[in-house]
């Protein structure tokens, strides 16, 4: 973006290594034994969840901006705001207080999906948005019928008509990061490159196992995402090494940095593609676009 200032990583000029702890970064041995094989090329339409019960990883960050940089590939991409937050909605430029119907009324009213849909502006990239009227919907949804299922069911429904759904789950495990998984194919864990890097991982894999068990059979963990990366500190890259030893090929090739441009976009209602299309963060997430979709092909008929 001509005119845009020089990027530089968020944080104090110079960052102490000698306060890292010793070795090891990650706590590894919490962790059940994790699948470390590549998931196999995406058969669209795909539905994936982007999910971390630890909030502050990145999370809404990459529901934006890998949607976009898909969308710019030429693929057809709905995003599914689940979190009351609506941070995916505003970062989008969808303002809450004009959105009429939302996620809230699909998981309560079942208003259908198509419905709520807004279109944002890039072309191939939509948005089912979400409003504070959600943070109700985990105690209204105690009482429903079939209340895990409500947003499978909204989502089979639209299926066809997207190449990829997005759902961007909220930084917790209640009822709504559990119609997120159960409407899921694949899952996608950012984690931040830092102390505690895994810290609420364990609980995600084992609600992930749950909801295979009961609810899902078909849900797996497509990869892992390290995000947040500050090349000057020693530790990141020490996080970096310990988390591909531990998740093998289930961890992309593609860092994503911390940098000034990729905070900034949300509060301008872009994506990091259409804020500043040049930056490092937004070659990032297209890196990080072309690994998740390399080899899809579409479902016959």
């Amino acid at each position: 973006m001509a005119g845009a200032p020089a990027e530089e990583p968020i944080g104090e000029a110079d960052l102490e290594d000698a306060v890292a702890p010793a070795a090891p970064a990650l706590e590894t041995d919490k962790l059940p034994d994790a699948p470390d094989r590549p998931a196999p090329p995406m058969v669209l339409p795909r539905v994936v969840a982007i999910a971390n019960q630890k909030g502050g990883v990145g999370k809404t960050t990459t529901t934006v901006n890998l949607g976009a940089a898909l969308a710019e590939l030429g693929f057809r991409v709905l995003i599914v705001d689940l979190d009351p937050q609506g941070n995916a909605s505003s970062g989008l430029g969808i303002v809450s207080r004009d959105v009429e119907r939302s996620v809230y009324d699909v998981l309560l009213a079942d208003v259908p999906l198509e419905d709520v849909v807004e279109s944002t502006s890039l072309k191939n990239l939509f948005v089912a948005p979400a409003t504070i009227d959600l943070a109700g919907a985990e105690i209204e949804l105690v009482p429903a019928m079939s209340r895990e299922m409500r947003l499978r069911r909204a989502i089979d429904a639209v299926r066809p008509d997207y190449d990829l759904v997005i759902i961007d789950c909220p930084p917790s495990l209640g009822l709504l990061t559990v119609n997120g998984l159960a409407a899921a194919d694949d899952v996608i864990v950012p984690v931040q490159c830092e102390y505690y890097a895994l810290e609420g991982v364990a609980a995600l894999w084992r609600n992930i196992g749950l909801i295979q068990t009961n609810l899902n059979p078909g849900l797996d963990l497509r990869g892992i995402v390290l995000t947040m990366y500050d090349a000057r500190t020693k530790l990141a890259d020490r996080v970096i090494a310990e988390v591909r030893d531990y998740f093998g090929e289930k961890v992309y090739e593609t860092v994503i940095p911390r940098t000034v441009r990729l905070s900034e976009a949300p509060s301008h209602g872009q994506s990091i593609i259409t804020f500043d299309s040049t930056s490092r963060g937004a070659q990032a997430y297209r890196d990080l676009a072309k690994e998740v979709s390399r080899g899809a092909t579409r479902q016959p008929g």
